[in-house]
């Protein structure tokens, strides 16, 4: 086996970009390749922010096995582990793992978390049980990857939770909701859609309160309202407006609910122009609608209750079910509406201590 560390070498970004197509089917891979390439590059929106070194393993023949990177910011002791794809062999992932942990003593660190995309924006997390087909926004991976990590001298750091709801309809009641949101609406808090023209500003108020929000989650970095802007201004193509609110007080946003429509994983491979027709197809009759963002300013506690009834009574008009996802162990939506869980879906954030 041999370990390749590259820069922007065409030949060894082509075989990192290609990996994924290998160890997954056209139905659960997750990966932009031209994303993928832009973060390689440097070309991302949030590449000025850390560095990244990059790496490929190939067996004896120059077949390529797996590949990883190496995230690292400045004043920060912790390498970030990511962009990891292995083939399902423990003889090699041990070599990937070995010489990762190499690199990282080697450079002072003192200790690596993973799995870490680059970025907390970007994607993190590592899937470990219901390995069905992915939905969109999941950091979605091989079901014998956990086991490589722990093999590995990884430990669990931080656990959280994908919750799917079953369908309502409106004869559906829950009392203690609709009586929180009555409640904030008394109160003079206004819980709305934004409209088209409105995304901009949208955004903006989802930054502020994201980043208030937020700043207490392993691996979350601050980063630029412009940047966050151009990282997120794609989502207007997907999103259905009705299905994300805003929660304002005294004309001030306090609150937000971002959801978008299941896609799968269309979304990552738009060069296609039959996953393009399927895209707007779905934007128009979705199936199911992916709950990607929740947060409430402190100062308005129970504003969260109020802000979920708002989405429940559109999915109660569609009729679709939902998934409320990626929410941290102990936070308090985490038990929303738990009557109305059909499954569960855990990830998990891993450790590994350098000695």
């Amino acid at each position: 086996m041999k370990l390749v560390k590259f820069e922007s070498e065409e030949k060894y970004i082509k075989e990192f970009t290609k990996l994924p197509s290998v160890i997954y089917s056209s139905d659960d891979n997750m990966e932009d390749p031209d994303s993928m390439k832009k973060i390689l590059l440097g070309e991302h929106p949030l590449s000025k922010y850390f560095k990244l070194d990059k790496f490929l393993v190939f067996d004896d023949e120059e077949n390529t096995k797996g590949r990883f990177c190496i995230t690292s910011y400045e004043g920060d002791k912790t390498a970030y582990f990511g962009f990891f794809e292995c083939v399902n062999d423990k003889d090699i992932a041990k070599f990937l793992f070995e010489k990762a942990y190499g690199f990282c003593k080697e450079n002072g660190y003192e200790k690596i978390q993973g799995p870490v995309d680059a970025s907390f924006w970007i994607k993190y997390r590592l899937k470990i049980n219901k390995f069905e087909t992915p939905y969109t926004g999941e950091p979605y991976n091989k079901d014998y990857y956990f086991e490589l990590f722990k093999d590995n001298g990884f430990e669990v750091k931080e656990h959280y939770t994908s919750n799917a709801f079953r369908a309502v309809d409106e004869t559906y009641v829950n009392d203690v909701f609709e009586k929180r949101f009555e409640e904030f609406e008394k109160s003079g808090y206004v819980i709305r859609s934004p409209k088209e023209e409105e995304f901009g500003e949208a955004i903006d108020d989802v930054y502020r309160l994201v980043s208030e929000l937020y700043s207490d989650f392993p691996i979350f970095k601050d980063v630029k309202r412009e940047d966050f802007r151009e990282v997120f201004m794609s989502y207007k193509q997907i999103m259905n407006m009705s299905m994300t609110k805003l929660a304002y007080y005294k004309n001030k946003a306090v609150g937000f609910y971002v959801s978008i429509p299941d896609y799968g994983n269309l979304v990552y491979h738009t060069k296609n122009p039959i996953n393009i027709a399927k895209i707007l197809k779905t934007k128009k009759k979705p199936k199911r609608y992916v709950m990607l963002y929740m947060g409430v300013d402190q100062q308005h506690r129970g504003l969260g209750k109020a802000l979920t009834y708002a989405i429940m009574k559109e999915l109660m008009a569609s009729g679709l079910p939902s998934i409320g996802a990626l929410i941290r162990d102990g936070k308090v939506n985490q038990k929303y509406a738990s009557d109305d869980i059909t499954d569960v879906y855990e990830y998990v954030l891993l450790e590994r201590e350098i000695r």
